[in-house]
């Protein structure tokens, strides 16, 4: 074999291993997707994630650290549509009290039933920047500016998105509360703490607890699962019969 045909062979063999190369880049390049947060199914137990077991995939789970705890929250997000129940209790020295709330949403209104410890049953619907209140048995109510917080304050539960805003995480992970997997926030402020437990699967806040000097004076419980979307019977409709919003409009 002459030296051309060497040359022009060897030549031929270095363009097809560059040509098998740049398509093996290419495709990955094409194929490649941003690494996203995946969260423990209600099937996962206690305890963090920090890998993905399968290297086939291309996306990280992510391990909830005070660090990585903000992004992790950031991607849950509540129903649009739901009806759910929750107990808020109270305690001081010699005693506590509890609440009972129901609450609908649907549509950017929200409507609360609590029936408070004193038998008293009060209503707040909140919707289109006003609040509204009401007690069972008045066709009267009053009406005040409401925001994205009006909501949380009329059910006595705190904004858990708040905590993205916070400084002061002390600690937290993935714990089951009440059977339910949660990401866990710890917020320790001064003499409080506060504890926070937000579902992954519904992205709502399943329980709250917070501290003073060592001493438990609220906690917030909501196990029950909601249900997805807001039945047809829930109302938002004030006592003197003015309805404000129907379901799925």
């Amino acid at each position: 074999m002459t030296s051309k045909n060497r040359l022009f062979i060897v030549a031929a063999i270095i363009l097809l291993m560059g040509v098998a190369m740049f398509a093996s880049l290419g495709r990955s390049l094409f194929t490649l997707r941003t690494p996203e947060v995946v969260l423990p199914s209600s099937s996962a137990g206690t305890g963090s994630i920090s890998g993905s077991s399968d290297p086939g995939q291309n996306y990280q789970r992510v391990e909830v650290t005070t660090e990585t705890v903000a992004g992790v929250v950031a991607t849950l997000s509540r129903p649009a549509s739901y009806y759910r129940e929750l107990t808020v209790e109270t305690f001081w020295s010699g005693g506590s009290s509890a609440s009972q709330v129901q609450v609908w949403t649907d549509g950017g209104w929200s409507h609360s039933r609590q029936l408070l410890p004193s038998g008293v049953v009060r209503h707040d619907l909140t919707g289109e920047g006003t609040l509204y209140y009401w007690y069972d048995g008045s066709s009267l109510y009053k009406q005040a500016p409401a925001d994205e917080r009006s909501s949380d304050l009329a059910q006595h539960i705190p904004t858990y998105e708040d905590v993205l805003e916070l400084e002061e995480i002390a600690a937290a992970g993935y714990e089951n509360r009440g059977e339910l997997p949660c990401v866990y926030v710890e917020v320790r402020r001064s003499r409080q703490l506060q504890r926070f437990w937000v579902s992954v699967d519904s992205g709502l806040l399943v329980s709250a607890e917070l501290e003073e000097n060592g001493q438990l004076v609220y906690r917030m419980t909501a196990y029950t699962p909601p249900q997805t979307p807001c039945p047809a019977d829930g109302r938002f409709t004030l006592p003197d019969g003015t309805v404000l919003h129907r379901i799925g409009e």
